[in-house]
């Protein structure tokens, strides 16, 4: 494609595409786009939603991924060779266990990041609020001396 062509290319595109967004008035009271708000936060529901996996979530997949190792050791332990000989199960179960305990952790570990998450969004929100604002703030008259 000659340098022209692609010249010509790019002056069609721009001569077609329409700007609609104006800034010179303010959003009617309903809202900028005049139906559902783009962006809603609850604050409340986040701060529940990281409690319960603080207090529930993250409690009970402890409890029950303990569970789970006490069980297969038990088995681990009654399949294993004792004259020698042993099921073929027992290293099965210690290979599928590994990987649970690799799940466990994992799932642990997405657990706390989705609680810090929601603990942190409501900040998140307030500081950037307040970051624009300040910058959209008209300048104080202090600066004028």
């Amino acid at each position: 494609m000659a340098w022209d062509e692609w010249k010509q290319i790019k002056n069609d595109v721009a001569a077609q595409h329409t700007d609609s967004m104006r800034l010179n008035q303010f959003a009617p009271a309903a809202g900028g786009g005049g139906g559902a708000p783009d962006l809603a936060s609850s604050p409340e529901k986040k701060q529940a939603a990281a409690k319960a996996i603080n207090d529930d979530l993250e409690r009970d997949v402890e409890r029950d991924g303990k569970h789970a190792t006490e069980s297969v050791k038990a088995v681990v332990k009654e399949l294993s060779a004792r004259d020698g000989y042993g099921w073929d199960t027992s290293g099965a179960l210690k290979k599928a266990h590994r990987t649970w305990e690799q799940q466990v952790k994992a799932l642990l570990g997405r657990l706390a990041s989705e609680k810090h998450a929601l603990s942190k969004t409501g900040i998140d929100f307030q500081d950037d609020d307040i970051g624009i604002g300040s910058q959209l703030a008209p300048p104080s008259r202090i600066d004028d001396y």
